[in-house]
């Protein structure tokens, strides 16, 4: 399959030698009063290639081939506009936007017909990274905690993994430049190793998408999209630095792009440090201190029949581990048990144009290398004397772990020419991956796993209304190596495993009465066993137990229903969202009774269970006061199991966001913002049979920020205090909770930015 993809792809190339350029180009004006509107957003979501208007209102985009694409037009303060049009040689199309309050209406990218969200059959939910960083987030991983339905298992502030609607780990998958983010990603101390720098925006697809992603979508889909290159014949570049004052920490990015008629480029680079976190008790939280090096660049080539985007990611990550309260101090320096994780991510996303059809071709390599160090004499009782004195610990430059994965992943999706209303792909999709032992300990076997899918999804467009139907065809093997020698501690005997699954989603979207968006959907899903689930054999330092695998499990395959209500006028937005996730064979850890080397014994075992819950939530910005905004979540989830009605771990407690904004605008470049959040975590007391429950507690988060233009250069500056009475308060997902170890305490971040 391989070589047949480097086919492909080597046509495609060769193709653009007769390639003829078009060219696109028109006005945009208020649909009020007819005057242009400057620096509105051009953008073609299939291509990829945008720009924006002039002071009086006009735009002109070259080197576009001829078809038929969809064209966005959008900018703060009026409705989203998109439609349907055809390219030619040299095509002229004008537009005129309705004045609104709402947000603006973004592409979404996740799903493959790029619609805008209203249009849109699935429910997804979108954020931009600016609007993330606004909030104050320490990392990824913490941002993403503000969308709603979502949150993050953590072990201290370093190390977050997402959850969408009470499912996590290898229920969720990652997709960033477009290819799914592989990264020993089973482990509850493994975290989602992406930096945000150089990330653009988040799409949360939040119920099963394994129709379109294939195996470990199950549970939702958590998509990142890279930051766009410049528009068309312009340079751009910024630098940016962060410090939060809880952990001395300090984190900054400086990024440089340039694009030409063809050819386009561009380079970020990022670094943080942080000490450890002191929580609202005044105590700090020995080694959660870490750091992070990252660099993301990219290299884009668009002719009139071809268009490519390589893009590369290093990511260097160094994470303490916290397991108990001891030293307490200001330093950086790792203390043990600690990993040290490197990220190799290469992606190339081809795009071939045909007359009235394309061909996409993604191509993704990652390279992952994780280790961890540990001191193997950590009960020694001099050791033990030393570490409470403060000093740190000697060790030598072995990992006890040091596990390697290489995935090679492919993504082939062919758009069919328009039939009709019918817009149709079809696809096939698979990866190849091996997972190599190079430390003195082991917790998974050698292993080659190999995934094949093949899908298609239609979508069926009406004047109020929209259908998509797919289906899809999967098959994994996993082909465990003889491991460690026979008697030893991490022996692993020769294993060989098959797992297959048909799937299929129906969806359904209405426009009730002008303002009332109404959505409806059914799908499968499936996942089958990670290679940590059949053949665990070791000690989880982040997770302190011991875990033992299952050769015997069998896939996971769910039926969940999607319901959504949407009201929207220009000063009022209301949303209700509903779900009922019915999961066959659900795969949890479950404890033995035992214990090895002191360390309970957990093994991997099945049961039906299911997950029910939902959103809801509304924004209101009243007439004329369009400036202010009030905006109100909650969302809840109930997981249980249906052979003894227990409820699952791990599952988020209800939560209410309630949150007062002001934002401002004077021109073009000067806008002001300040907001107020108070979020009410609920008691969480439907636990699973080997948790505790979890107290409920309420946070305080406060900022401010501004983009001026002093001296013709603009300029952004915030200040946000997250926890701004420095409550003490455990969350229900933290893998510290056993330990009576508290969340972060009070956390004040100041950051600026500045585009060159």
């Amino acid at each position: 399959m391989k070589q047949i993809v480097l086919s492909i792809l080597f046509i495609s190339i060769t193709s653009i030698i007769y390639a003829q350029n078009s060219k696109l180009q028109g006005t945009v004006t208020d649909a009020d009063n007819g005057q242009p509107i400057p620096f509105a957003n051009i953008y073609l979501p299939q291509l990829e290639k945008g720009t924006n208007t002039d002071e009086n209102g006009t735009y002109v985009l070259e080197n576009v081939p001829k078809g038929n694409y969809k064209i966005v037009v959008s900018t703060i303060g009026y409705k989203t506009f998109s439609q349907a049009i055809s390219v030619d040689n040299n095509s002229t199309h004008n537009w005129t936007l309705q004045p609104s309050a709402i947000e603006m209406d973004e592409v979404i990218v996740s799903t493959p017909f790029h619609k805008l969200q209203s249009e849109n059959v699935m429910k997804v939910e979108r954020q931009s990274l600016e609007q993330l960083k606004t909030k104050g987030a320490m990392t990824l991983s913490d941002g993403i905690t503000n969308i709603s339905g979502v949150e993050s298992v953590t072990t201290g502030v370093g190390i977050g993994k997402p959850v969408i609607r009470g499912l996590s780990s290898n229920r969720v998958l990652v997709y960033t430049q477009g290819i799914r983010l592989e990264n020993q990603q089973f482990g509850g101390e493994h975290g989602l190793g992406i930096n945000q720098a150089g990330i653009e925006s988040v799409e949360v697809i939040k119920g099963p998408a394994s129709l379109l992603y294939g195996s470990d979508a199950l549970g939702g889909v958590l998509y990142l999209n890279p930051e766009k290159y410049a528009q068309q014949n312009k340079t751009d570049g910024d630098a940016n630095i962060n410090y939060f004052t809880n952990t001395n920490g300090v984190t900054a990015n400086a990024g440089f792009k340039a694009s030409g008629d063809k050819i386009k480029f561009l380079v970020r680079g990022a670094y943080g440090s942080h000490a450890d976190y002191e929580a609202g008790n005044g105590i700090y939280t020995t080694n959660s201190r870490f750091n992070e090096y990252d660099i993301k660049s990219g290299f884009g080539y668009q002719d009139s029949k071809f268009k490519t985007d390589v893009r590369y990611n290093y990511n260097r990550s160094n994470l303490g581990i916290p397991e108990e309260i001891g030293v307490q101090n200001r330093d950086r320096d790792l203390l043990l048990p600690y990993q040290e994780i490197d990220n190799h991510i290469i992606s190339a996303k081809n795009t071939l144009f045909f007359n009235n059809s394309s061909l996409d071709v993604t191509l993704g390599y990652i390279a992952n290398n994780r280790r961890e160090y540990e001191d193997h004499h950590h009960h020694e009782e001099d050791e033990h004397e030393h570490a409470e004195e403060g000093e740190e610990h000697e060790h030598g430059d072995e990992a006890a772990l040091d596990m390697r994965l290489h995935t090679l992943s492919y993504n082939v999706l062919y758009h069919i020419p328009k039939m009709g209303n019918f817009e149709t792909i079809i696809g096939v999709q698979g990866m190849h991956q091996t997972n190599e032992n190079f430390g003195e300990e082991m917790l998974i076997p050698d292993a080659t796993t190999v995934d094949f899918g093949v899908m298609a999804t239609t979508h069926y467009h009406m004047e109020k209304s929209d259908i998509q139907l797919g289906l899809r065809y999967d098959t994994r093997t996993i082909d465990g190596k003889e491991t460690g020698e026979v008697g030893g501690e991490s022996y692993f005997p020769e294993f060989d495993k098959n797992f297959n699954s048909f799937n299929a989603s129906a969806g359904y979207r209405a426009t009730i009465a002008e303002k009332i968006i109404a959505r409806i959907n059914f799908a499968t899903g499936f996942r089958a066993p990670n290679l940590a689930e059949l053949a665990s054999n070791g000690n989880h330092s982040g997770a302190n137990r011991f875990e033992i695998g299952n050769v015997d499990l069998t896939n996971e395959q769910n039926f969940q229903t999607d319901v959504s209500l949407e009201y929207e006028n220009k000063h009022f937005e209301f949303f209700i969202n509903g779900f009922y996730n019915a999961i066959s064979d659900y795969i949890y850890l479950e404890p033995t009774g035992d214990e090895i080397d002191g360390q309970p014994v957990y093994q991997y075992v099945q049961n039906d269970s299911r997950l029910y819950g939902g959103e809801v939530g509304f924004h209101l910005h009243p007439h004329p006061f369009d400036w202010l905004h009030f905006e109100s979540s909650f969302e809840t989830v109930t997981g249980k199991l249906d052979d003894t009605d227990e409820y699952l771990p791990l599952i988020p407690a209800n939560k209410l966001t309630n949150t007062f904004r002001v934002e401002m605008k004077d021109g073009a470049l000067t806008k002001k913002y300040a907001f107020l959040t108070l979020q009410n975590v609920f008691n969480q007391n439907n636990v699973g049979t080997f948790e505790t429950r979890t107290g409920g507690y309420s946070l305080v988060n406060i900022g401010l920020g501004a983009t001026i233009n002093p001296w013709n250069q603009p300029l952004s500056i915030k200040l946000t205090a997250n926890n701004l009475l420095d409550k003490e308060y455990i969350s229900h997902l933290s893998r510290l909770k056993p330990d009576g170890i508290y969340n972060i305490g009070r956390n004040i971040n100041i950051g600026l930015s500045v585009p060159f």
